[in-house]
């Protein structure tokens, strides 16, 4: 029993030193180096790492922690030991008081929803809600519906998608499932009873026995904790799975406006190729026009048919795309038919790559993964010599039949397991390994994530730049010139080929500028997703560009 105490008081989990990096920050999980503040270095930014260092000594000895350099100083000297059971608490107290302890964890009123609730509130402004009973399902249903009512805006979009859309209430219950582990995870193991009936000529025997797992008696504190950290973790997933199907939905709701504008304005454009071409028949006819630029107007003609024919099969898809994200069986809802106009001024952030740092939930479940393997290390390593251990009281009634004599005995017995050849040193070394793996990973992600930050804000300002480029210079130049050509034109200056020609261009122009204005609200749904999380960014990637450059240079005279 003493040899049991000894093994889980002399494991210890160091406490949480500091590992630079370059560049990175954090608030709660991570923390910005400052002047005058202990264990840190002007100018320097670090992310905040428990590190296990292998102790020499023998069993019963714990593990320290080492002292961490970073650019040729210290950062933290080696901290207190924190055992996994206290110290002077005798094991059959403990024991006592976790056997009459009727439950260390229960149920939630709200299955786990405050923390998705909270990110969801403070990061989106939305509402969200884990549908648990009918009168949850039918609230939503009523707000879905009234939000259908009116043409939907990218906001109303991802409200009807945080309430309507079942995978998100999938992830909902998979954070259920978290927490029925947690309330399992707390309660001390159930004792085995049985009983043994033999009866013979001459005597009857019954035996019984109930036997108690020690160990896990012991061990219930730290693996309740290792749950907790593990439900957490599931809480943070569920609002990642949120955040990304918010900004899902964003992207999908942008792409299908875009496609419904693009479309309408190269209905308009076929119009005019139609007049066109029926005009350089005429001219053709009556001798006034070659047939090569007859087979130019009729060209443009056909090439501005085939992509208005291609944008609509676009805009169909990209419905699609949205309705999937909206989770709606009837596709009765209205778009409007153009983007929302460009933003007076772009966002200035000039702490993005801090900003996403501390804001990034990813990070913040990498963190708490560190330390619920910190804790498995310690509890695998106390652990390694005895892993079983089990401790069961007996009773036997023996009567013999003819003398009717009646003998009861009473004892137990004690199961543990030698390590004659397994001493746990290969569960020791993968709990080791592991932890050290999710150290690295924690790490590599801060640098990405400062990256995908930098790259994000890069481009929200480069496509601003752009939009607000067709939108204050390019488009209004292409209404002066189109009007003074058509000007011309009536003035007899010009001819009509002069004017076909700058219709030809108007289009181009206008394509270019729908897409540009896309480009910068999908960039601005990926700086969202940089800085906050909620899956990678790649709005812009995935846009199919579909101006009539092409078919503007082939009509070109």
């Amino acid at each position: 029993m003493q040899r049991l105490i000894a093994l889980l008081r002399g494991q210890n989990i160091a406490p949480i030193d500091d590992v630079c990096v370059p560049g990175a920050l954090h608030s709660d999980a991570f923390g910005v180096a400052t002047q005058g503040r202990r264990g840190t270095l002007k100018g320097s930014v670090f992310v905040k790492v428990p590190v296990l260092q292998r102790s020499t000594r023998s069993v019963g000895a714990g593990f320290k922690p080492a002292p961490t350099m970073c650019h040729g100083r210290q950062i933290c000297p080696a901290g207190t030991r924190n055992s996994i059971v206290p110290r002077h608490v005798p094991l059959l107290a403990l024991i006592g008081f976790i056997a009459l302890l009727p439950g260390c964890q229960t149920f939630s009123a709200d299955g786990g929803m405050d923390v998705v609730t909270a990110i969801a509130g403070r990061e989106l402004k939305k509402d969200v809600v884990a549908m648990r009973d009918p009168r949850d399902a039918e609230a939503a249903r009523a707000k879905v519906a009234a939000l259908l009512r009116r043409p939907l805006t990218a906001d109303s979009a991802v409200q009807i998608a945080l309430l309507n859309n079942r995978g998100l209430q999938a992830a909902y219950n998979e954070l259920g499932l978290a927490e029925t582990m947690l309330v399992q995870s707390s309660l001390p193991p159930n004792p085995t009873f049985s009983v043994s009936y033999l009866s013979g000529s001459a005597e009857l025997e019954i035996e019984k026995r109930i036997v108690a797992s020690i160990l896990a008696l012991a061990t219930l504190p730290v693996r309740a904790e290792i749950a907790a950290d593990r439900f957490h973790q599931a809480q943070l997933r569920a609002a990642e799975e949120t955040l990304r199907l918010a900004a899902e939905t964003r992207r999908a709701y942008y792409r299908a406006v875009a496609s419904i504008e693009l479309a309408n304005f190269l209905t308009q454009a076929k119009s005019g190729a139609e007049t066109a071409s029926v005009l350089a028949k005429r001219l053709g006819e009556s001798g006034a026009l070659n047939k090569l630029d007859q087979s130019r107007e009729h060209l443009f003609y056909a090439e501005i048919t085939a992509q208005l024919a291609s944008a609509r099969q676009r805009a169909a898809g990209e419905r699609e795309r949205l309705v999937r994200q909206l989770g709606l069986w009837d596709l009765e809802f209205k778009l409007p038919e153009a983007l929302p106009a460009l933003p007076g001024q772009a966002k200035t952030l000039a702490a993005i790559e801090k900003d996403a740092v501390r804001r990034r939930v990813d990070l913040k479940i990498a963190r708490i993964e560190i330390a619920a393997l910190a804790k498995t290390y310690g509890l695998t390593n106390a652990t390694r010599f005895v892993n079983l251990f089990e401790v069961g009281g007996a009773t036997r009634t023996t009567k013999d039949k003819i003398a009717g004599t009646t003998i009861r005995d009473r004892g137990f017995d004690i199961e543990f397991q030698i390590p004659i050849f397994d001493g746990g040193e290969a569960r020791v070394r993968q709990a080791e390994l592991a932890y050290q793996q999710s150290v690295n990973l924690l790490l590599e992600r801060a640098v990405n994530v400062r990256s995908e930050a930098r790259s994000a804000y890069r481009a929200y300002r480069s496509t601003y730049d752009l939009a607000a480029h067709y939108r204050g210079e390019i488009l209004p130049l292409r209404k002066i010139v189109s009007e003074e050509t058509l000007l011309r034109y009536n003035a007899m200056q010009i001819d009509v080929f002069m004017l076909l020609a700058e219709a030809r261009q108007r289009i181009s122009t206008g394509s270019m500028a729908i897409e540009a204005q896309r480009d910068f609200w999908l960039a601005g749904t990926d700086l969202d997703t940089a800085v906050v999380g909620g899956g990678v960014a790649g709005g812009m990637s995935e846009g199919t560009r579909t101006t009539v450059s092409g078919a503007a240079e082939t009509g070109g005279h």
